[in-house]
């Protein structure tokens, strides 16, 4: 009878390890999940299979509080280790959003990658529960992003609020049982059970923009089980997602009064203005004729609701200058009665958010409760529009979060000693350097490497900052942190004129 007792005592430490994050677990007592076999094959996915990436998929509960109940499939790729014999173990990653896959993530930043971590680290992509191959969430309200600017009028805001409410209703009614379970700590969950079904010890990892959320919340569940953490352009937890977004609204503006600098040295191409202030004039002028002259196409839609938001897609990097422009002047002749090819001005804005609207809506509405008052909202937009005209209408717009029901667990409470290496640029317009500060000073143990003087979203980028990619390259290779907060610059040959 004793010993029955401690089996059953074991086995609930066992769960209570995995849903709480807490100490514990022992290899004997894990559950099932962790000790699952993985099988390797193709992906299926040229891009992938060309690049010599195998995938598999990793089963995970649904609810960790019911390790035998229904279960989800987790997809993942792998580009193996350069040299097998110095491999050390995985480099996990997540591209952020919340929303965005990323089983190709590796395909692109693997370049920054020096020879020698390459030769240490199968490289690990993975679509978060709820996204792409991993039983993907699908809202029936058929809406291109759940991000909208809400116009210049009340009427403009009704109109939002409407939205905002179909898509949450449609996003829970196909199966709320499933799409209430994605969430960001569950992700952090499935991360950690990647890992044991690997058979590594320790999670590395890299994770950009929501990505540094997710995480940050690993290693404040499984701080004994975090190894080598770089986030880049980061999240405060205190302020995601609602205060995130607010923040966008001034990083944006300035972010495009500098690109507005930019097309005013270029007015012979794009004839917007010769100086700054003339052509942010343009740009406002061609959101106010949006407003009366919209245009819609194949569920497509150009108005005061939505170029804002094509704007903010555009000024997260500087070499998307020329992109923005051309976009700028879609627009405005669009909305002048010119003909407008919707199906380029729409590669133009996806191809810079690769995002799925219904894993946004299902992560972030599941994470963190969002006021249900509809007022609330607007006397917010108000309040910003003198300071943020183009933004401020986005920045604290409703979103369909007001009408979800409240978490099944509280936010994740990050503070921890686990050693973490942060990159943050001073200009980034989608997590602000305020973020990046808040949350190095959640996790006293990390070191901040901050992008001087760079509009830039995601610094680990091959030729950006010689200086960033050394430093997170050696904390990839030898597993030590700078011995202190340092300040790396551009390469300016990386941006254009």
């Amino acid at each position: 009878m004793v010993g029955r007792v401690r089996l059953v005592v074991a086995g609930v430490l066992a769960v209570a390890a995995l849903v709480w994050g807490a100490p514990g677990a022992t290899a004997e007592a894990e559950p099932w999940f962790y000790r699952q076999r993985v099988e390797w094959t193709a992906c299926g996915d040229r891009a992938l299979d060309d690049a010599g990436a195998q995938c598999a998929g990793i089963v995970v509960p649904l609810d960790y509080s019911r390790p035998d109940g229904r279960t989800l499939t987790v997809g993942i790729s792998r580009l193996p280790a350069t040299d097998p014999d110095r491999r050390e173990g995985i480099l996990l990653s997540n591209p952020g959003g919340p929303g965005g896959p990323g089983l190709r993530m590796w395909l692109n930043l693997g370049a920054s990658l020096s020879p020698e971590v390459r030769s240490r680290y199968d490289l690990i992509g993975m679509d978060p529960r709820g996204i792409g191959r991993s039983d993907r969430v699908n809202c029936a309200v058929p809406l291109p992003t759940m991000l909208f600017s809400a116009g210049f009028d009340v009427f403009g805001y009704a109109r939002d609020t409407t939205l905002a409410a179909a898509l949450a209703g449609s996003c829970l009614a196909p199966d709320p049982e499933k799409v209430r379970y994605i969430t960001t700590r569950n992700t952090a969950r499935d991360i950690d059970v990647i890992r044991g079904a690997l058979g590594e010890p320790r999670l590395n990892y890299l994770g950009v923009s929501y990505g540094t959320y997710l995480g940050a919340v690993y290693t404040q569940l499984f701080p004994e089980r975090s190894g080598r953490i770089v986030l880049d352009s980061n999240v405060d937890p205190d302020r995601y997602w609602l205060g995130m977004f607010q923040d966008m609204g001034p990083a944006n503006e300035a972010g495009l009064d500098d690109w507005a600098d930019w097309a005013a040295r270029h007015d012979a191409d794009y004839h917007f203005g010769t100086t700054g202030p003339q052509v942010r004039a343009f740009v406002e002028d061609v959101i106010r004729r949006a407003a009366s002259h919209p245009i819609a196409s194949d569920g497509y839609l150009v108005d005061e609701h939505t170029v804002p938001m094509m704007l903010l897609a555009l000024l997260l990097n500087p070499r998307l200058n020329p992109d923005l422009a051309e976009v700028v002047r879609m627009v405005a002749d669009g909305v002048s009665g010119l003909p407008l090819d919707m199906e380029r001005l729409k590669s133009k804005i996806s191809a810079a958010v690769p995002l799925e609207t219904s894993g946004m809506a299902a992560v972030m509405c599941d994470d963190r409760a969002a006021p249900h008052d509809p007022a609330w909202y607007y006397a917010n937009i108000d309040r910003a529009r003198p300071t943020q005209p183009v933004f401020g209408a986005f920045a604290n717009n409703i979103t369909a979060c007001a009408f979800w029901p409240d978490p099944l667990e509280p936010p994740t409470d990050v503070h921890n000693d686990v050693p973490v290496l942060m990159l943050q640029a001073t200009r980034d317009t989608r997590t602000a350097y305020a973020e990046g500060l808040a949350l190095h000073r959640r996790l006293p143990a990390s070191r901040l490497i901050t992008l001087a003087d760079t509009r830039i979203h995601g610094t680990f980028r091959v030729g950006l900052s010689p200086c960033v990619n050394d430093h997170v390259n050696a904390y990839l290779s030898t597993g030590t942190l700078p011995t202190a907060d340092t300040t790396c610059q551009p390469d300016p040959s990386y941006f254009p004129d």
